[in-house]
């Protein structure tokens, strides 16, 4: 399995999750596409002015992740302490052009939310637009991570991470009820946002029968199911199809799954967070991949 240093993906132009292929050249890095949320620029009365965590990446890996990415070029603002611009200018972090501006580490802080640990970065940026499905799904070949109806940053953060640690090709999200790709969420991913592709579809149902007419298998992680991953997995191409802590897959996209699996806890003690269970899950998967290569 290939591994994630760098990527090579291109603005899609589109809204649809399952957009044709434009000319434009391809190049390192991909482009996350979270919508801007909308909201009031007042602020209650005697309030500091709620922060839009949406357009701000902070802390020192997702930054720096986002100034290596070209998608990002001529974009932003860089807002750093006097040692990170050092650090930026003698490790030359900025490859693409972007130009530090120095400031207070506790005047940063009060520019961003509440809590948010920057370590002396913190770069304002716009939206970037995503990939299409059939960017990340041909050739048929590898791991995809679908996830249905994840909203908690945190969560979301953490298997961006580990499905870029187990060379996983994409995440899948649904488009209208998925965080955007900013904010805790990156700092959680620690730079994974800006290395690995993500596909925000419409309809997940209709991501998984599309998937499935380019070779792929669906592998939903269900604590009921009869089978364990271990006898579900195999080594053909597979999207492994996560669902919320709460209600777990629904039931349409659970239906366009070809099994349902569970991660066996001898232990007695039925209850993983859903980013562990995704770490365990993308293991599981990387090592039913690794089978194919062996016995080829």
């Amino acid at each position: 399995m290939s591994s994630k240093t760098e990527r090579n993906d291109r603005k899609t132009g589109k809204k649809t999750s399952f957009g044709g292929r434009s000319g434009a050249p391809r190049e390192r890095g991909w482009t996350p596409n979270p919508p801007p949320k909308g909201g009031s620029d007042s602020a209650p009365r005697g309030r500091a002015p709620k922060v839009d965590a949406d357009n701000w990446l902070w802390g020192r890996h997702p930054v720096v992740a986002a100034l290596a990415n070209p998608a990002r070029k001529g974009m932003g603002r860089l807002l750093v302490t006097e040692d990170r611009a050092a650090e930026i200018d003698r490790d030359r972090l900025a490859p693409n052009g972007h130009r530090a501006e120095i400031i207070d580490g506790q005047a940063l802080a009060k520019m961003l939310p509440a809590g948010a640990v920057h370590q002396g970065m913190a770069f304002k940026v716009q939206p970037l637009e995503g990939v299409a499905i059939e960017d990340v799904a041909e050739p048929a070949e590898g791991v995809i991570v679908m996830l249905d109806q994840l909203t908690d940053p945190q969560n979301v953060g953490a298997i961006f991470r580990s499905a870029l640690a187990f060379g996983a090709k994409a995440i899948v999200v649904q488009d209208r009820h998925s965080p955007a790709l900013a904010g805790a969420l990156a700092k959680a991913a620690a730079g994974a946002t800006e290395r690995l592709p993500c596909v925000r579809a419409t309809n997940l149902s209709r991501a998984l029968e599309k998937l499935s007419d380019l070779g792929w298998q669906a592998v939903g992680l269900d604590g009921s199911a009869e089978l364990t991953l271990e006898q579900a997995l195999d080594s053909r191409p597979t999207v492994l199809v996560m669902g919320s802590e709460g209600d777990g897959i629904r039931r349409l996209v659970a239906e366009h799954c070809d099994v349902l699996a569970k991660i066996p806890m001898p232990g007695g003690f039925e209850s993983l967070n859903v980013s562990n269970a995704a770490a365990v899950a993308l293991y599981e998967a990387a090592r039913a991949q690794g089978r194919a290569g062996t016995h080829s």
